[in-house]
């Protein structure tokens, strides 16, 4: 499944034929940053990818003033039926990254341990903080939002939350876990 041939192909299906820097401005105006993983940057080079792919093709040039010359790309067939398929895969595709913390957890330094709980503190801190900063970016995007774009903006949110919630758990189990750490670093060669 791939996040910006989604987001090209569904755009050139929905709003018809476009040139680049058109489609840069959409993902602006959509703030398609704040809910996907792709960059606006990026869109050039995927545009480029899917035209060798012939799920896109160019439909004309144009020029207007003296901005340069822009390729007009269109949606083809073939590109129809991968935006139908990356679609059913973004529906199937469970995304859910390894986070290095939990690595780091479980294999604590004996020599550290002291400096968990701070730094637990400062994680929680930092999660609460793009929490917050999440939050704040979907109140001032609800004037500009359809309802379900509303609501997408509430997954980032609510993920942090329960990362929010899971970090503060670990804090309160903390005393346990060194204990238990502690223990076995006694009783190893």
């Amino acid at each position: 499944m791939s996040s910006i041939r989604l987001y090209i192909l569904g755009a050139l299906a929905e709003h018809g034929p476009m040139h680049g820097h058109q489609l840069r401005l959409l993902a602006e105006k959509e703030h398609a940053t704040s809910w996907t993983d792709i960059t606006v940057g990026s869109l050039y080079g995927a545009l480029k990818r899917l035209a060798h792919d012939d799920l896109i093709v160019q439909l004309r040039h144009e020029q207007e003033g003296g901005y340069p010359t822009r390729q007009v790309w269109q949606i083809t067939a073939a590109g129809r039926n991968a935006l139908r398929a990356e679609w059913s895969d973004a529906f199937s595709a469970v995304v859910v990254r390894p986070d290095p913390f939990d690595l780091a957890m479980a294999r604590l330094d004996a020599d550290r341990l002291d400096e968990i709980p701070a730094l637990l503190r400062e994680r929680i801190a930092e999660l609460e903080a793009a929490r917050a900063a999440a939050e704040a970016y979907r109140a001032d995007a609800l004037p500009y939002l359809t309802v379900g774009e509303k609501f997408v903006l509430t997954h980032r949110p609510e993920r942090l939350q329960a990362e929010i919630d899971w970090h503060t758990a670990l804090l309160e189990n903390l005393p346990e876990i060194v204990a238990d750490e502690l223990a076995r670093k006694d009783h190893r060669p």
